[in-house]
């Protein structure tokens, strides 16, 4: 690809963790950026915000990213927020079986060589070594490959442990889903060892970790941030885009400007008709109850059996998120609030009614992880020379997760530096 020449603004338009990212990494090496966000707070799903009903604040959905994930340690330096990302400092998942009524918690090893599987107090009960090694194959490339044409999706092992791991991470029912996504989640945790498994969670919001430090940052490098501003269309001559319209005006870009287009994919295809991106998405559904948890309770439980994939205790309230959710996503809240306690009152041992909840919805959370969905992600760059992609849903290698969308915004920056 022809690298313009010449300094030049970069517009960044979206202002979620991709667009963030962009926005970030290219402020950070001074250049000009102008970031334009079509709703009117920044973060796009990993947003949080005042809820009436409980009178608190919550986060749209619940986030965990790992100690590995290399693009969020990243950004949390570069914003200055590493201090918002809590976690026990070693690589622990407590899991609650519902159908035992038994929790248990898997300890992978620190180091790349995994003994852990060898100690029956640290692996999944009722597994044995040998179980482990059919995760093997997951440590090659299956391009075009479902998962259930690499692995065995049964057995104890499955069960407890990697279908909840995968469908939490791909957000698709994993005997659908791309053995090349899921692989990718084996190679980048497990397989590099228990040092790079570390869960981390938003403190104490995903705003106050993962938004407002980027926004301040901007601001001090004195970037350009316009929020509820919408693009409504690209104007294009030849190789290059000429022109932004925006709800509130066109911008001409000049010679040397460049766009990072950070939109969801149903809004990228509209901007930019022929553009091949996922089509099919699944959905995610969160609910957050006003209770506070006790001190000792674990900041987060994977739930084998129940309605949920994990339970988070954050310091006033209980959350909880179902991954793969398009067969809930439609029921009615009042039903979803009392169906969904009951994972959290079996993992904490509670009794007694819910209390006060609020479900949030993801109708598209994510796109489809399967062969024929990720063979839809085009990569950063596209047919014009000024215009790069930026998103979770883009080719990173990844299934759509906030490792992903930083990645992609880096990968965008590095493409439209002037």
């Amino acid at each position: 690809m022809t690298r313009l020449e010449g300094p030049g603004k970069v517009h960044v338009v979206g202002a979620g963790l991709a667009g963030l990212s962009a926005a970030v990494t290219l402020a950070g090496r001074g250049h000009t950026v102008a970031l334009s966000e079509a709703a009117k707070q920044a973060g796009g799903r990993c947003r949080s915000y005042h809820d009436g009903v409980l009178d608190m604040v919550i986060d749209n959905g619940n986030h965990l990213v790992l100690s590995g994930n290399a693009a969020v340690i990243r950004y949390m330096r570069a914003i200055g927020a590493q201090d918002r990302l809590t976690g026990p400092g070693r690589a622990e998942f407590p899991f609650f079986d519902v159908e035992l009524g038994r929790l248990w918690t898997l300890r992978p090893s620190e180091g790349v060589l995994p003994w852990w599987i060898l100690d029956a107090a640290r692996r999944v009960p009722g597994t044995g070594f040998r179980d482990y090694l059919a995760l093997l194959p997951l440590l090659q490339r299956h391009p075009g490959r479902r998962l259930d044409e690499v692995v065995r999706c049964d057995g104890v092992l499955w069960r407890k442990f990697l279908r909840p791991l995968f469908v939490s991470a791909l957000n698709t029912a994993p005997e659908e889903a791309s053995a090349d996504l899921a692989g990718a989640i084996v190679r980048e945790t497990l397989a590099k060892g228990g040092r790079h498994m570390h869960p981390l969670v938003a403190t104490p919001s995903l705003a106050a970790a993962f938004v407002d430090p980027a926004l301040a940052l901007l601001h001090r490098h004195g970037a350009e941030v316009r929020l509820g501003r919408s693009l409504r269309e690209i104007k294009v001559e030849g190789m290059q885009a000429r022109g932004l319209v925006f709800d509130d005006g066109e911008e001409t870009l000049g010679t040397g400007d460049r766009v990072v287009l950070a939109v969801p994919p149903w809004i990228a295809q509209k901007l930019l008709p022929g553009l091949d991106a996922p089509d099919a998405f699944h959905a995610i559904v969160n609910a957050h109850f006003r209770a506070a948890p006790p001190a000792a309770a674990p900041a987060m439980v994977g739930v084998v059996g129940g309605t949920a994939e994990w339970v988070f205790a954050f310091h006033d309230r209980y959350s909880v998120t179902v991954s793969a959710a398009d067969h809930l996503v439609d029921r009615d809240a009042d039903e979803l609030v009392d169906l969904l306690w009951r994972d959290v009152a079996r993992v904490h041992g509670l009794s007694g009614p819910a209390p006060a909840g609020r479900i949030v919805k993801e109708k598209r959370a994510t796109f489809a992880a399967t062969p024929a969905q990720a063979a839809r992600r085009p990569p950063a760059a596209t047919s014009w020379r000024n215009l790069f992609l930026a998103g979770d849903w883009i080719d990173t290698g990844l299934p759509a997760t906030i490792e992903g969308a930083l990645r992609s915004g880096e990968t965008a920056a590095r493409l439209a530096r002037p």
